[in-house]
């Protein structure tokens, strides 16, 4: 069964990988890329329905297995994305390039397993609900603010690390409606973190450098769940020298991807 659970959850990184990839082609190079031009555009409408599948994968993927196998074949995704978006623009990913995106995962992988498990009920507070919107929405505009004056590297890793928080928050929620009872209040309030998510990230695919904004997207998602997890519904953070040590790596690949991922040419 633990085998099945990591063919699924592999399979489904990559549809996330494909979808992601697909999107990114769509966006790539659009002044603004809306997301009302955008879903006139039958191969970015196929990418999302890819990424929703590999979504659907990883949690049956959930059900057969447990979370320290499921986990690292869900960032995968990163390294299954990398050569598909280079043969969508016409080229091969260089070799330093995917072991750059090879260390992010590395390090991606010891974060996401070294976070300890909740225990108990998840339940926010309306005020919660608030805090954990107004944060996240502080967060996303300073790092939209800062990417107007970067580099297309820069500009591209600050977009998709705005839309990481975003997403995170958005999961942040969809765990306290799923674990704490269903409040139409949340409901009403689960589509704004979502929604402007989905518009940050497009503008950072837009921008090129996918690899730079998939792995920053990847990195900040489950972080920002993490922090607030910890700082809203009480839960442990990891501690020690591991964490550190995982946490050094991925910016270092990060950093490293950074210098060896090439600007997109539109074909």
């Amino acid at each position: 069964m633990i085998a099945l659970a990591a063919a699924v959850a592999l399979i489904g990184s990559l549809f996330f990988a494909l979808g992601a990839a697909l999107q990114q082609f769509e966006a790539f190079g659009t002044a603004k890329p809306g997301l009302l031009a955008l879903l006139r555009r039958p191969r970015w409408l196929f990418g999302g329905l890819s990424i929703l599948v590999g979504g659907g994968l990883h949690i049956v993927a959930l059900g057969l297995g447990p979370l320290t196998v499921v986990q690292p074949m869900g960032v995968a995704s990163l390294l299954f994305a990398l050569p598909i978006a280079a043969t969508l623009h016409g080229r091969k990913p260089a070799r330093r390039e995917l072991a750059a995106a090879g260390v992010v995962a590395a390090g991606l992988i010891g974060l996401v397993l070294l976070v300890p498990e909740s225990a108990g009920t998840t339940h926010l507070t309306p005020q919660g609900v608030l805090t954990l919107l107004g944060v996240a929405g502080i967060a996303a505009v300073l790092l939209w603010a800062g990417s107007k004056a970067a580099s297309p590297t820069g500009r591209a890793a600050l977009l998709a690390t705005s839309s990481g928080v975003l997403y995170g928050a958005t999961a942040t929620l969809v765990r306290a409606l799923v674990d704490g009872g269903w409040n139409w209040w949340y409901l009403l309030a689960l589509p704004v973190p979502a929604v402007l998510a989905l518009m940050m990230l497009q503008r950072a695919y837009a921008v090129g450098h996918f690899g730079v904004s998939f792995a920053s997207l990847q990195i900040a998602d489950p972080l920002t769940a993490v922090a607030f997890g910890a700082l809203l519904l009480g839960e442990p953070l990891p501690t020690g020298v591991l964490p550190i040590a995982a946490a050094a790596l991925t910016a270092a690949g990060t950093f490293a991807l950074a210098r060896s991922s090439p600007l997109e040419a539109r074909l």
